[in-house]
């Protein structure tokens, strides 16, 4: 039958007093303290072998399609199958929500994200569709050649997607992943500017599967627990999809340079985008004075944008946001057995305390 059960460990990393950076987290520390933005997720564990899902994540309540959201996206690593990215880049604009799922399930998410838009009241006359979906490699865990994800679970996702607290771990699109030779999954985290920078907020969501030399706040943790990769060949491949979504009023250029920020968030990490790691960034801007209509009597649209200089606190933000997703994914993830009985470990949470603690990077 289908889990809804998270498999997750009871607690965030900074319940253990390691703090990422230097902003305040938002009130959930999530990618859902953007107001209006909602998360949803189906999780297949199924048997001895299918350990698969769905994440969707929903940038507004209303008709995505008929107010689009502005919108980019970074390439760091293109070993991936995202869909929908041309059409993003071309128009600057998203215009349904956001699926993550396995490699081999994105065209069945990109049809169930079209039957989803399509079913909406308003969309009658609808004929294109730019379905956006992002993916990782679950196939160490999960049966991924079974191909198990249907459109009802991309559209259950879509369903149950909510605000408040997000869960994180082995967990909708991240229940077969492994980050960093342990097990990984969904993540999440926020930062909030101070009001004399605008104090607009920043959502990060990630889907974690991928390998390095892993970090904690500078603290060289895989080479303190001796799990330094032996062969950088496969056990660094994965990939990693990161969402980034702000209030700020930001259009595509800008938030194409957002995105590129992520990836500092995942190198800080330890993270290496390597050859055969799909690592992109989705960034959007949900500010309302920006919503794009689908159609319009007026041929000008009036915008209102940051200026460039007012970026790099945003950027500080996305940084920090993403490093600390990455972290959440693996500390909310526990050991899990799937696929021809492979097993993947859980972040060893009391050795790495130790680690952290004599490097006296623990918050008393």
């Amino acid at each position: 039958m289908t889990s809804l059960h998270s498999f997750s460990q009871d607690k965030r990393i900074r319940d253990y007093g390691i703090e990422i950076g230097v902003l305040k987290t938002g009130k959930h520390n999530a990618i859902t303290d953007i107001d209006d933005v909602s998360v949803g997720h189906t999780t297949l564990t199924i048997g001895d072998s299918i350990r698969t899902g769905v994440t969707a994540i929903v940038p507004h309540s209303g008709n995505i399609f008929r107010e689009k959201v502005p919108a980019a996206i970074y390439i760091a690593n293109g070993f991936g199958k995202l869909a929908g990215y041309s059409q993003v880049k071309e128009l600057g604009n998203i215009e349904t929500p956001i699926i993550l799922t396995n490699t081999l399930s994105v065209p069945t998410a990109s049809d169930a994200l079209i039957s989803y838009t399509l079913d909406q009241k308003g969309n009658e006359d609808v004929r294109s569709v730019n379905s956006v979906v992002g993916e990782t490699n679950d196939g160490w865990l999960n049966d991924i050649r079974g191909r198990h994800i249907t459109q009802e679970h991309v559209l259950n996702a879509l369903k149950n997607a909510k605000g408040g607290a997000v869960e994180e771990g082995n967990i909708g699109a991240g229940t077969g992943t492994i980050c960093f030779g342990y097990k990984g999954g969904i993540g999440t985290s926020s930062r909030v500017l101070p009001k004399s920078l605008g104090g607009y907020t920043v959502g990060v969501l990630v889907q974690s599967n991928f390998g390095g030399v892993l970090e904690i706040n500078g603290v060289p943790i895989a080479k303190e627990l001796n799990t330094i990769p032996k062969q950088f060949n496969y056990d660094v491949d994965g990939s990693c999809m990161m969402v980034v979504i702000t209030n700020a009023p930001l259009d595509a250029r800008n938030l194409e340079r957002l995105a590129k920020r992520a990836i500092m968030g995942l190198a800080k990490t330890g993270g290496i985008a390597s050859n055969g790691s799909g690592d992109y960034v989705i960034a959007l801007s949900t500010a309302k004075e920006n919503l794009i209509a689908y159609s319009s009597d007026s041929l000008v649209k009036s915008t209102m944008v940051l200026r460039n200089d007012a970026l790099s606190p945003l950027f500080l933000a996305t940084i920090e946001a993403t490093e600390e997703a990455i972290l959440n994914s693996l500390f909310a993830a526990e050991k899990m057995m799937g696929r021809e009985g492979h097993t993947v470990e859980a972040i060893p949470v009391e050795k790495v305390i130790a680690v952290m603690k004599k490097y006296n990077r623990i918050k008393k």
